[in-house]
């Protein structure tokens, strides 16, 4: 038997549902339907709809793969999200999703849902290589035209033309500034083709910032097993996470938006201090603990900050982020860093390193390198960042087995025709492989050089 519509009912009692009609408009399609929306934004949306908020069921697309499609189709769009700490597990079943469609095949059905009345948000977890940059951060069109930008600008130019309201797109990605991004990336690619809709999209839609944080690890058979048993049905949709999360968005929305704020976001009129906090605390640390703890041998993020010299170096690196960050309103980065470790060392959750490596070369631009830009021109040295990049350049080298990065061969040619002594400028010189806000120093070059010379963390 699998979890659907109905076989709700067949649920242990202790197991929160829907009781709602989920038979109401689509306000909202999101780009990325992955194991993160359903633990993040789709829970905020579900609680919203319990407290009876009506017609912000969304509309699920997958760029990529029919994966998530395939599994929620026979569940009527249901799934389990299930909380873990070292203490508990909290289940309930969550019912905001309610269809998937896939980019190729239902790539007209997608554009009629953005394009509808109901449609208020188009909303975006595609990581940050789903943003399509070029190097020096301008929209690279022929990725875009893979990606989910034609499918936007015809839906928009179907409501410019039918006399529709705009719409809020809302980055909900890892980005520096993931609003103004989507804007102005959206913004080239209408202009591209149509400089009437360029304007409409400037006078009727908005991209307001966002901050996103919740540890969702990759779903595993074992953790999909150990459910079905709990539950008496299957679930192929679960996702497990951490008890805690967070969603600070700015307070500008084109068409209207759920009352998130009622169920733990925050609305605020400047996200950066939180958005800076994440990225370079949060995120960094991550990174971090992924590039070393995989060469000292560790699988998961709770192993690594178990390892004495890597809780040293992850207290270090949030240490040197916070002297580059001020703080917003009620924001408390020393008990935020206290958070983070704890966070970290939630064993129930096996949130594996290799998850948290993969995409370095589009990371660690703001996990990291915007971090040593500013300490490097307040004379300040980053030691454990420093660390940092050399551990990444030592895994992209494939010290620590297979690679999972958009430039991973041009990163392995960089190894192969330059060596450890000219891999470092290859890379993040100017004019470098990776597009970055850092002009690394003499004295930070040799740190690097130096710590790859003794192939030891």
């Amino acid at each position: 038997m699998r979890l659907s519509a109905n076989t709700l009912a067949g649920l242990p009692h202790d197991v929160a549902r829907p009781a709602y009609s989920r038979e109401q408009g689509f306000g909202i399609v999101h780009f990325g339907i992955g194991a993160f929306h359903r633990a993040h934004q789709a829970w905020y949306t579900d609680h919203c709809l319990r407290k009876g908020e009506r017609d912000w069921m969304i509309s699920g697309v997958s760029l990529r793969s029919a994966t998530v499609h395939d599994r929620l189709l026979p569940q009527d769009g249901l799934y389990t999200l299930i909380e873990r700490s070292n203490a508990n597990e909290k289940m309930e079943v969550i019912g905001a999703v309610g269809e998937v469609l896939v980019a190729g095949p239902d790539r007209q059905a997608i554009i009629n849902r953005i394009a509808a009345p109901d449609c208020r948000i188009a909303s975006f977890t595609v990581t940050e290589k789903g943003y399509c940059r070029a190097a020096d951060g301008s929209l690279d069109f022929d990725n875009a035209a893979r990606g989910f930008y034609p499918i936007v600008g015809e839906a928009l130019a179907i409501r410019m033309k039918q006399g529709l309201p705009g719409i809020t797109l809302l980055s909900c990605d890892n980005l520096s500034g993931n609003g103004k991004q989507l804007h102005r990336l959206t913004a080239e690619w209408l202009a591209s083709g149509n400089s009437d809709l360029a304007q409409w999209f400037e006078d009727k839609c908005t991209a307001p910032e966002t901050m996103v944080d919740r540890i969702v690890p990759a779903t595993t058979g074992n953790d999909l097993a150990r459910l079905a048993a709990r539950l008496g049905m299957g679930d192929e949709g679960a996702v497990f996470t951490e008890p805690f999360s967070q969603w600070v968005v700015e307070d500008g929305f084109a068409n209207g938006r759920p009352s998130w704020d009622h169920f733990g976001a925050q609305l605020v009129a400047d996200v950066r201090p939180y958005e800076t906090a994440k990225l370079r605390m949060l995120n960094g640390a991550h990174s971090l603990l992924a590039y070393c703890g995989l060469i000292a041998g560790h699988e998961f993020v709770h192993e690594a900050i178990a390892d004495p010299r890597l809780n040293r170096l992850a207290k270090s690196l949030m240490a040197e982020a916070m002297a580059t960050i001020t703080p917003g309103p009620g924001q408390n980065l020393d008990r935020y860093s206290e958070e983070l470790l704890h966070r970290f060392a939630n064993s129930s959750l096996n949130h594996r390193l290799e998850q948290i490596a993969m995409d370095g070369s589009q990371k660690i631009p703001q996990r990291w390198l915007e971090t040593l830009a500013e300490r490097q021109d307040q004379g300040l040295a980053s030691p454990s960042i420093l660390t940092g990049i050399a551990c990444w350049l030592r895994h992209i080298r494939g010290d620590a087995g297979k690679i999972d990065d958009p430039m991973a061969d041009r990163l392995a040619n960089a190894w192969a025709e330059h060596g450890k002594s000219g891999v470092f400028d290859r890379v993040f010189a100017a004019g470098g492989l990776i597009s970055s806000p850092w002009t690394p120093n003499a004295e930070s070059r040799a740190t690097v050089i130096a710590a790859l010379d003794k192939n030891q963390i």
